[in-house]
């Protein structure tokens, strides 16, 4: 599976504390592996995110992702959950 980062993903990320930015590189890997794994708690967000996942970076962090054919993921944001959804 291809993942793509967007600027805004990498400049969303670069904000994060160091920490933070070495878990969601490990969860980029397995997201790349398989999408479904458990340990992503990957969701599929409702109205107004239709067509939009979020995964889990770890507790309180997200980032967002979407599919744009059956072989790219587009991850396109990363932040705490409280101002990720906003």
């Amino acid at each position: 599976m291809l993942i793509i980062r967007t600027d805004d993903f990498e400049r969303a990320l670069a904000k994060l504390p160091a920490q933070i930015r070495e878990q969601c590189e490990a969860q980029v890997v397995i997201l790349k592996n398989d999408w479904r794994d458990t340990r992503l708690h990957i969701k599929k967000l409702r109205e107004p995110y239709k067509g939009i996942y979020s995964f889990r970076i770890m507790r309180g962090y997200r980032a967002l992702f979407y599919f744009d054919t059956a072989s790219n993921i587009i991850i396109f944001d990363a932040d705490h959950r409280k101002d990720i959804y906003r």
